[in-house]
């Protein structure tokens, strides 16, 4: 791997860690308690037009980095593509996508492949699912 290439990783990786800080110090405010968190902080997505805005911002980034990570990673051979899909759910996608990042171009030299069936029928379920929570924090 190429200096460059191994700064560009290191950057990804730095941004990643911050991220995770910066998410994960804002999230821990809803865990006093478990069902508090689901009760709350999805409400919260939808306070004021500029939280809304946001929401909506994020999801439909994720719903793009989404399909390029499923495309580049048959492409490049990365493995375990729908956990950093999974784990942006669950974590942050400002976080696993660096990550994704990191892993791909690790693997730039490998040869393409094509998407499976089941990536475009996930995708595709991820795409109604983030269509229907648009709509759902759209809407005041």
């Amino acid at each position: 791997m190429t200096t460059s290439r191994k700064t560009l990783c290191a950057v990804y990786g730095v941004i990643a860690i911050a991220a995770l800080i910066a998410t994960w110090s804002q999230n821990a405010a809803y865990f006093d308690d478990i069902a508090g968190f689901v009760n709350n902080f999805v409400p919260d997505l939808k306070v004021t037009r500029a939280s809304r805005s946001f929401t909506v911002d994020i999801l439909l980034f994720f719903l793009a980095a989404s399909i390029l990570m499923v495309i580049e990673a048959r492409k490049h051979g990365v493995r375990f593509v729908w956990a950093y899909i999974v784990g942006g759910a669950l974590i942050a996608i400002s976080v696993t996508f660096p990550l994704f990042l990191i892993a791909r171009e690790m693997r730039l030299a490998t040869d393409a492949a094509r998407l499976k069936t089941v990536d475009v029928i996930a995708l595709t379920l991820l795409a109604a699912l983030i269509a229907a929570s648009v709509v759902f924090i759209d809407v005041s």
